[in-house]
């Protein structure tokens, strides 16, 4: 199974980024996804998830009401659209399969 993130970058306060998470070697369709976030010398922490059918998706409540989780099962994509980013932001973000995590995209909030 092979999980590739992209789309992170630098972005100022209140700004935008769109992460996408493109997955093979398992049934994409199948699976819950979900994307993480890491700080240096911190725990994983759970952003969001999304079921197989891309009903009822889960946030953290930190992220809640300025992130979007979605997915595109003919793409075997997952994308998390990210608004109004603040500083604490800052992470390398990881999507997450059924058997483990990708390389990680880096996102930077900072003016």
């Amino acid at each position: 199974a092979q999980i590739v993130e992209s789309g992170g970058g630098l972005v100022q306060p209140g700004g935008s980024l769109r992460l996408s998470c493109t997955a093979s070697g398992f049934t994409f369709s199948s699976y819950m996804m979900s994307w993480e976030r890491q700080v240096s010398g911190k725990e994983r922490e759970f952003i969001a998830a999304i079921f197989p059918t891309g009903n009822t998706p889960k946030y953290a409540d930190s992220v809640k009401g300025r992130f979007t989780i979605s997915r595109d099962n003919a793409k075997n994509t997952v994308i998390l659209q990210m608004n109004n980013l603040k500083p604490e932001d800052t992470a390398v973000y990881y999507c997450r399969g059924p058997r483990g995590w990708g390389q990680g995209t880096q996102v930077t909030v900072s003016s």
